[in-house]
């Protein structure tokens, strides 16, 4: 099968085509035969050689695919070959064939065409698990959303609005009106102004997403209002800073975060039937919608990864193996 390589750990020029043996899969695996693969912040991140694959993983990058089933392992009956799923991965995205823990694969929406179904699961399992799995979900309250064009943005902000909340969203110039389309109240140029000041006038944040880092963890606080959830799921300008803790504890503040890939397979397969029961409905209601940015080819891989680390697309940047 074709796939899409890492010469070595590097820029995205060390991205190549290589060829392996399908894969066969293992007990409680299904095959997908891919159509897309979503190309996400890890991906870069493990590109660069600082994001290793768990124990047992595909050291291939893709952690979200959309296809069809070709095969079941003996003890898999919720799935049958022909079955159209998206799902999250361990790794191996970026390959013709991947195997995929069976409990780890949503059905295709309605509504939704297959290839745009390859971005919807790396970003839905994420904003739901973090933000809103288990979670008293309050209606009214001001959710602030960093990075709001992209995809882990653009997810949040939709599910946010959908779910009731007044959603706040940093970007900048004309991703302001494509956020704003997509359901925030406001959309929060951070070039030319200050959250923290919008956020206070606002009354303060109650729920943050925040995938930035650096000088926004102090910043997060100040806008944050008593007995906000503050949720860090990247650091894109640095991870270590200094704060004050005074304000987190006068404010009694949760500030959190996590990875997605190294959680148990059992947590993803609770989020999975979570996000069946609560969220894909919406998108067969029209309620929410995949936000495609650009479908490149896997010869094409150096250049996606180009495009998503220059922030330079709204949405989700999908691999297909097909030209």
């Amino acid at each position: 099968m074709k796939t899409v390589e890492m010469r070595e750990p590097g820029g995205p020029e060390v991205l190549e085509i290589g060829q392996r043996p399908r894969p066969e899969p293992r007990a409680g695996e299904v095959l997908i035969k891919v159509t897309a693969a979503g190309v996400n912040g890890p991906d870069l991140v493990q590109r660069r050689g600082h994001y290793p694959p768990p124990k047992g993983a595909s050291d291939l990058l893709g952690l979200e695919v959309s296809g069809e089933i070709v095969a079941c392992a003996e003890d898999v009956d919720s799935w049958a070959p022909g079955d159209r799923v998206c799902a999250l991965t361990n790794g191996g995205g970026y390959a013709e064939y991947v195997a995929v823990d069976a409990r780890h694969c949503l059905p295709v929406p309605k509504g939704v065409s297959e290839r745009d179904a390859a971005g919807l699961c790396e970003t839905y399992f994420t904003v739901w698990s973090n933000l809103f799995f288990e979670q008293r979900i309050t209606p009214g309250q001001n959710l602030l959303v960093h990075g709001g064009a992209g995809g882990i943005g653009s997810t949040a902000v939709q599910l946010g609005q959908r779910l009731g909340y007044e959603v706040y969203a940093t970007c900048a110039g004309e991703d302001c009106d494509y956020v704003t389309g997509l359901g925030a109240r406001r959309a929060i140029d951070f070039k030319t102004e200050d959250f923290v000041e919008i956020l206070r006038e606002a009354g303060g944040a109650d729920l943050i997403l925040d995938i930035i880092g650096g000088d926004y963890v102090a910043r997060n606080i100040k806008a944050a209002r008593h007995d906000a959830r503050i949720v860090q799921i990247a650091f894109n300008a640095g991870s270590k800073v200094e704060i004050n803790l005074m304000p987190v504890m006068l404010k009694r503040l949760v500030y959190t975060g996590s990875t997605l890939r190294s959680r148990p397979e059992t947590f993803k397969a609770a989020v999975a039937g979570d996000l069946r029961r609560a969220v894909w409905p919406l998108f067969e209601r029209g309620e929410l919608a995949a936000q495609t940015h650009r479908v490149f080819s896997f010869e094409q891989a150096t250049e996606a990864h180009q495009m998503m680390e220059k922030a330079a697309h709204r949405g989700k940047i999908l691999l297909s193996p097909a030209p």
